[in-house]
């Protein structure tokens, strides 16, 4: 199956079997166009989604509508005083009341922030116009190995497809060894590579800060410190991730403009082989196919570490990269709240579709959940710290966006913990805080849901993996977020606690971390909570079907991931194919002879 691309977006897709159709992802916006003649200063063009979609488009619209109005009203309904409960004479019932319909409000306000932030990408998503690179940028390409943790073979089929990317200008390609191994500085050698290593320079292994020792950011850092000032952008995978040969000719055009600080591409998982890693793929779909081409219309799209182009001078320009569990966030979020000293304007940044790198995702429930614990931290730590301070720099536009986007992680952990504590409350001790209907209530939260599932389903058309189902609705990647709550739940108990983060590794192919019943600890602690609150319930007398819905399910949904475990349901044959084995000819595809550059309308 070849996708098609003269609308900017595959419209029907397979997974890739072959070279050529991942081929045609990788040019999802379109074809690369000359740049302004000299002398006129070159601005990064859009094209909005939905040009050109007439009726359909009116009709996302109206959707989009509907499922923000019955939301809104929904919660107002929901919260209005007549639903409130009769006051009991025991003060400690009433402060639970209190308390009980204080959390329902704060579950159901961000979750009608959530279904906006969707609604609103879906009316703003724009992909870039891609143009013609300027053959004077002098490029490096970095990526980086933890010998030990990362196989030396996996890394070796990143850096010889980096050796095939074409770019017309100074490109090198660099190898960043966190242990400076002979064994990868003898691949480097037989590759024709640059090495480069930070071990054993004590200034560029510091406890904390730019340098941090044992820490991507440091890594990174210290190759700018000693080799950046060679170069003017830098293109950069993560190990894992191979690839394609057009990578610069798709992301190097836009740093014509001059108030470009980084450009990033979506992260696609090519070993979908197994459940988790086919779950895991899907449940990206929000953020790479929608949130971040909605940034394009603000031009802050979130700088993400598994594939991107860099202007060293403007990551200079806030210091290098930060020191943060999630340092691409941060470090993106400290760009655009900067300005560029060279024009005065606010640094910006490019998301563009095209798929020009394929990764290795989580195969196991263990590297999954270890992901989703550090992403989710990472956010969590971000937000109760500077986040405030930057955001206050941002302009309003940006800020709501920020805002919109860091809401998601915050509203699956609160809802998880506030729907246990409040269902306790009512199974041990009969504390109800809202009183209506059971069965109207159910009926309206299913339409509610039913609206946003409308919406979802209906932005799967831009949906930009090669490598999910044709026709997929993505449930399954909704329903991983829903199996993630309790990690995050668990992510913000530690913040809140000041427990210490650490960025871990996450083990690639071969060393990909087995799963054990220790895996799912936290889902089980979670489950022992329930299970007890359902108990109490049958023990103080009330019980009842109404009440018992919610733990019921958080119950089901605590379960699940070790049921499918115990299912069997992760085996596959043989061992998970590499990112490397599954994309093999992709990157020495060369461009069709009959292609032409276009110009911009």
């Amino acid at each position: 199956m070849t996708a098609s691309v003269a609308s900017g977006t595959p419209q029907n897709r397979a997974p890739a079997v072959g070279a050529r159709s991942l081929h045609d992802f990788s040019r999802i916006s379109g074809e690369v166009t000359e740049p302004p003649p000299a002398g006129e200063t070159y601005r990064v063009r859009y094209r909005n989604l939905h040009d050109g979609q007439g009726r359909r488009w009116a009709g996302t619209l109206a959707i989009i509508g509907a499922n923000v109005a019955f939301e809104v009203l929904f919660v107002v309904w929901l919260l209005q005083p007549s639903h409130h409960p009769d006051v009991d004479e025991r003060w400690w019932i009433q402060a639970a009341n209190v308390f009980v319909i204080g959390s329902i409000a704060l579950v159901e306000t961000m979750r009608l922030v959530n279904v906006f932030s969707l609604s609103l990408a879906s009316v703003l998503a724009r992909d870039p116009v891609p143009v013609r690179p300027d053959p004077a940028l002098r490029v490096a390409f970095l990526t980086t190995i933890v010998p030990g943790s990362e196989p030396i073979e996996m890394v070796r089929a990143t850096l010889e497809a980096a050796r095939r990317i074409r770019h017309e200008g100074t490109f090198d390609v660099w190898l960043l060894d966190e242990g400076d191994d002979r064994e990868v500085r003898r691949m480097c050698a037989e590759i024709g590579v640059r090495h480069f290593s930070r071990k054993g320079v004590a200034a560029y292994n510091e406890p904390s800060g730019f340098f941090t020792a044992r820490t991507k950011h440091g890594n990174y850092n210290a190759w700018v410190h000693a080799e950046g000032h060679r170069y003017d952008v830098f293109l950069s995978v993560d190990p894992d991730h191979v690839p394609l040969a057009n990578y610069a000719e798709r992301m190097l055009g836009y740093f014509r403009d001059p108030d470009v600080a980084f450009v990033v591409g979506p992260q696609c998982y090519a070993n979908c082989d197994n459940f988790v890693t086919t779950a895991a793929e899907s449940q990206q779909f929000p953020f790479h196919s929608l949130i971040q081409r909605a940034a394009n219309a603000y031009g802050i799209p979130m700088l993400v570490g598994t594939n991107n182009a860099v202007r060293i001078d403007a990551l200079l320009a806030v210091g290098g990269l930060h020191d943060s569990i999630t340092e691409d966030m941060a470090t993106g979020l400290a760009l655009h709240a900067r300005r560029n000293p060279w024009t005065g304007q606010r640094w910006r940044s490019v998301y563009t579709p095209d798929v020009v790198a394929v990764g290795e995702g989580p195969s196991s429930w263990t590297d999954f959940f270890s992901q989703q614990l550090r992403w989710s931290r990472g956010t969590f730590v971000i937000l109760q710290g500077i986040f405030l301070k930057r955001l206050r720099r941002l302009s309003p536009p940006r800020a709501l966006h920020y805002l919109l986007i860091t809401a998601f992680y915050p509203s699956m952990a609160i809802g998880w913990i506030l729907g246990a504590v409040n269902a306790s409350l009512y199974l041990a001790f009969g504390v109800s805080g809202i009183v209506v209907p059971p069965a109207l209530w159910l009926a309206l939260y299913v339409d509610a849901t039913a609206f946003q599932l409308w919406v979802y389903i209906r932005n799967r058309r831009y949906n930009v993996s090669p490598y999910e189902h044709e026709n997929s609705t993505g449930l399954t990647g909704m329903a991983m977020s829903v199996l993630s709550a309790p990690i995050y739940a668990s992510s913000l108990v530690a913040t809140v606690l000041r427990r210490p983060a650490t960025f871990v590794v996450t083990p690639k192919a071969e060393a990909a971390s087995p799963d054990r019943v220790v895996t799912f600890a936290r889902h089980l602690r979670w489950s022992g909570f329930l299970a007890a609150a359902i108990a109490a319930s049958f023990a103080f007398g009330y019980a009842n079907l109404d009440v018992l819905m919610w733990p019921a399910l958080a119950l089901v949904v605590s379960l699940v991931p070790m049921a499918i475990w115990l299912a069997g349901l992760l085996r596959t044959r043989g061992r998970v194919a590499s990112a490397a084995e599954l994309v093999e000819l992709v990157p020495v595809i060369p461009e069709p002879r009959d292609e032409k550059i276009g110009a911009v309308a």
